[in-house]
């Protein structure tokens, strides 16, 4: 007996191209008004201090750790070939060029992905979307969009904010607890880091992270179903999706910037 029919299969792949369909135009949608956007910044400047303000704590206090931790393991492997001064520099390459965006996109998923997708989840299961369309006002433009363009500009700041605490973390561990002379500490990170080559592509990063997580966020909660369930599922997706698209994308984007 066929544990399969190639109906059900043909079913499945034509629900699938829907829903990249339906992706696809709302992802265009949101790109379309951003010159109106940003003529009306009020907006966006609301969910600018929603998303990157209030998400300020967890990047802060992760940060921090994150540089503790690898001031603590670089120094200790460093120490064995008697290059414990290179700790600055190890210790920025890793912030600005891998952990600094990945680790800020993550939480950045956690805190603010989720909520955004539960406030349209919410929103959308209220009717409120709906009454907006009855009144002529385009949900998309006016309540999708300012979130979408506050994401993407708030993850390369929150990005920076997570290297640079977690480069003074690295600092206070490898110098102000292990001895590490200071001028070696910043010296080696002045000479070995490349603005372009490392901040840039770090910067990139994020913006793309920002992009990324931001309309999983949004289009999970706009296709959610309006009920208690459907918003609860609709934010369990918004973290395992974006989480791993960010995880997915850094290696292509990696790979990308590092073999040209």
């Amino acid at each position: 007996m066929s544990w399969w029919k190639p109906a059900d299969v043909g079913f499945a792949v034509r629900s699938q191209l829907a829903d990249m369909g339906h992706a696809a135009k709302l992802f265009l949608r949101l790109l379309g008004p951003g010159a109106q956007i940003m003529r009306r910044f009020g907006l966006v400047r609301d969910q600018i201090h929603f998303l990157g303000n209030y998400s300020l704590a967890i990047i802060g206090v992760s940060g921090l750790f994150v540089g503790f931790v690898l001031g603590l393991q670089m120094y200790y492997a460093l120490q064995r070939y008697g290059s414990s001064e290179a700790l600055g520099l190890l210790v920025a390459l890793s912030l600005v060029r891998e952990l600094g965006p990945v680790v800020a996109a993550l939480l950045f998923t956690g805190r603010a992905g989720t909520s955004l997708t539960a406030e349209i989840g919410l929103m959308k299961a209220n009717e409120q979307l709906s009454a907006m369309e009855m009144m002529a006002v385009d949900p998309v433009q006016r309540i999708l969009a300012p979130r979408f363009w506050a994401g993407v500009i708030t993850m390369p700041l929150l990005a920076a904010v997570f290297s640079a605490v977690g480069i003074m973390g690295g600092y206070v561990v490898g110098v102000l607890m292990l001895g590490v002379d200071p001028g070696a500490f910043w010296g080696q990170m002045q000479g070995g880091v490349d603005v372009w080559r490392d901040v840039g592509n770090g910067v990139i990063k994020s913006i793309v992270f920002g992009f990324t997580v931001t309309f999983v966020a949004l289009l999970q909660g706009f296709e959610a179903q309006p009920t208690p369930e459907g918003v609860s599922r609709a934010t369990t997706r918004t973290v395992v999706m974006a989480s791993l698209a960010v995880l997915g994308l850094d290696f292509l984007l990696t790979a990308m910037m590092f073999s040209i």
